[in-house]
This record gives structure tokens, sequence and C-alpha cells, in this order.
């Protein structure tokens, strides 16, 4: 079945016809063989998109969220991308632009003729706007450390030393055994990973070596990669036995923790007595048992906390993506150093040079005014057919 679908009613914006065939190899292989030689191609990677763009259907931060909603590995990642596609911020960022554009075309009117009568210009006003629409831009740009993490989400080793119970908190935490547990101490000499989706949040969860001194040359490696997966993790999860005190290797672990960007104590074994104190300057400690499930539920909600994501609005209002988060920033810096000179008495034309650097940011943002090789390359991450 051949279906027409007019130009003004799709996607691109373009006429468009789907040819609707039955499921078998040999009929599709020959179909698109008889389509490739009368001149038809195959589209490349985000052509659909990239079509819908440069034809006004979207937005260049609305086609951005398509490829964010296509990988949203969550369904807050997923509400936030189609928020975004719906033009939450873009339609915002492309009216901020406009305010600047009106601002800056004020001043040239009133100086290109004086004759005129234009109402002054007031750089009272002037300033106002341009340190409300710093701060709103600045706010926006704000969001995209979280935002980040909404999308990609976080790499999160597991530390500790040996038997404390870091394999069992993996498996607890997948819902399965992924990993073996034993009470033989060096059990996990590799690391294992697993991705565990809690809430909003995606953990690439790494568990790790435990960390003590050891002449086991295989363990000594595991150990290694164990400090070196604390190191470049957004977040870690520090396990010590509640159960016993705290020891060097306990502490050797907390000041791993200590120096990653984000970091949870967890004091395990709370089923049994407890002898272990935890220095305080530790945001979140929480006691759970592993083996038993026990303290799991806060466990999520302190990991949801220190990753930004507890009680955030997943409606489109946060960046997710590098290339406008540093157009943003440009923007923000632009309209603060325009507020600052027009405040000190900086000439109105003095001015309008950096009004005119956030008006170009913001373009780039919204796609008004962005260069053919950026484009390229925003198109070439989708996958073939969007």
């Amino acid at each position: 079945m051949a279906v027409q679908f007019p130009g003004d009613k799709t996607y691109t914006g373009e006429n468009m016809a789907e040819l609707q065939l039955h499921g078998s190899p040999a009929v599709l292989s020959e179909t698109l063989s008889a389509l490739f030689a009368l001149g038809v191609r195959q589209a490349n990677a985000g052509e659909f998109t990239r079509r819908a763009f440069l034809n006004g259907k979207l937005g260049l931060m609305e086609a951005e969220a398509v490829a964010d909603l296509i990988a949203a590995q969550t369904l807050e990642a997923a509400g936030n991308a189609a928020g975004q596609l719906s033009g939450t911020i873009g339609s915002h960022m492309a009216e901020i632009r406009q305010k600047l554009v009106a601002l800056s075309a004020h001043f040239l009117a009133v100086v290109d003729y004086p004759d005129e009568e234009i109402e002054p210009f007031q750089m009272q006003q002037m300033i106002q706007t341009l340190s409300e629409t710093a701060e709103e831009v600045q706010q926006l740009y704000d969001s995209y450390e979280t935002g980040r993490i909404l999308r990609e989400g976080l790499p999160c080793a597991i530390l500790g030393r040996p038997n404390v119970g870091k394999s069992t908190l993996l498996n607890a935490l997948a819902g399965f055994d992924r990993a073996i547990v034993t009470e033989i101490p060096g059990t996990t000499r590799d690391m294992i990973e697993e991705v565990v989706r809690i809430g909003a949040l995606c953990l690439r969860l790494q568990d790790t070596a435990g960390l003590r001194d050891t002449n086991d040359p295989v363990e000594k490696i595991g150990v290694e990669r164990a400090r070196l997966a604390a190191k470049n993790a957004g977040l870690v999860l520090a396990v010590i036995d509640g159960s016993q005190p705290l020891t060097d290797a306990d502490l050797d672990v907390l000041k791993q923790a200590k120096e990653s960007p984000r970091a949870v104590v967890v004091v395990n074994k709370c089923d049994k007595p407890t002898e272990v104190q935890i220095p305080e300057d530790f945001p979140y400690i929480v006691s759970i048992s592993a083996k038993q499930g026990i303290g799991l539920d806060k466990l999520k909600t302190a990991l949801l906390e220190c990753a930004g994501l507890s009680g955030a609005a997943f409606d489109g209002g946060m960046i997710t993506n590098a290339r406008q988060a540093e157009a943003l920033l440009r923007a923000a810096d632009a309209c603060k150093q325009a507020a600052e000179a027009a405040y000190i008495g900086f000439s109105p034309d003095a001015v309008l040079m950096d009004v005119e650097t956030a008006i170009a940011a913001l373009g780039e943002l919204t796609g008004q005014n962005v260069r053919e090789d950026i484009i390229s390359d925003i198109f070439r991450r989708f996958c073939v057919g969007k």
C-alpha cells in the first residue's frame, strides 16, 4: 500500500510518501533495488529532522530534543526531552533574543534619526533589562549539570575494603545476582558493571575490588583499578561494615570518597550491632542491610538527592546539551558585562557591542544564526531515519 502525505502536514514540511510492504525479506530487497534504480537513496543520519529544521518546522533546540527523546533512558529524561520538543525553552530564548534586538534597534534609531519623534533612550531601563536577562539566562545555564546527569546518567563506583558487602549491594540495587558473593576476601578482583535505574537517575554501577594491601599480583591490579574507578566516577558509594570499628582501610575508602564530586557513605550490615562511627562531614550517610534489603529506599532517596534529581521538574526546563550550555553561558556573560558597562557610564555604543554578542549567542542556541558545520555535526549524531 502506498500512502501520500501533503507537505504542510508532514514532519519535514515536504511532500512525502510511505510504502507499506509485507515483511518478506525478498520482497523488501527487490522493492529497494527497484527504488534505487529510479534514483532513490537511503536517508542520511538525522536527515529528516535536519530537513524539518531547515524548513522551519522545528527550531534547533527542538531538533536536538528529538535526539534526546530517542536516547532517553528514563521516563523523566523522556519527559524533559518532550518538553523541549514542544518549544518550552526554544520559544522562550527566541523571546529573550528579540527583546535584546529591540533594545539595540531602539538605540540605533535614536542615534541615526535624531530629528524623528522617537522615545528617548533610557540607560537605567537598559541596565534593568540587561540585568534581568542575564539572570534568566544564567538560571537556565545552571540547570545544565543536573540536565546532563538526567541525560547521560552517572558512573558510580562502589568502594570499600574486602567483605563489607559491595557485591551484595550491587546485587540488591540491580535486583538480581549480578556479582559473585562469598565470605572469602578478594573474591571480586576485576570491575563488574551494571546499569541500574533509580527513578530519574541512571547509574552505571561499578563493583570494584576491595581496597587493601595485598601481595597477590592479580588482586593488586584490581585494587589499582578500583582507585582509578573512584577517581573517574561521578559518584562514589563508600561502603563501610557497620558491625566493626573503622579500620585504616575504611579511612582510606572515606578519603577516596571525599575526593569525589559526589559521595554517599553506606553503612552496611545494620541488622547487626553497630560498632562504627562515621565522620559527620559527609552530607549523605545511610544505614542499610544489603543482604536483608533494609534501608534500600532511603539509599535510593539519598542517591537522587546527591545527583540533584530529587524533586526536580522534568517538563523541558533543563538544559542537557553541552552546545546549548556553552551558548547560554556566553549570552549570560555578555549581558552581565553590558549591564556593568552601562552602570559605570560607558557610552551606549560600547555597551551595545556586548549586547550584540549576547544576541549572536542566543541566535546560535535557537538556530537563527549558526554555522553550517555545527548544524552538520549536530545531525550527524542522529540515527538513520530520524
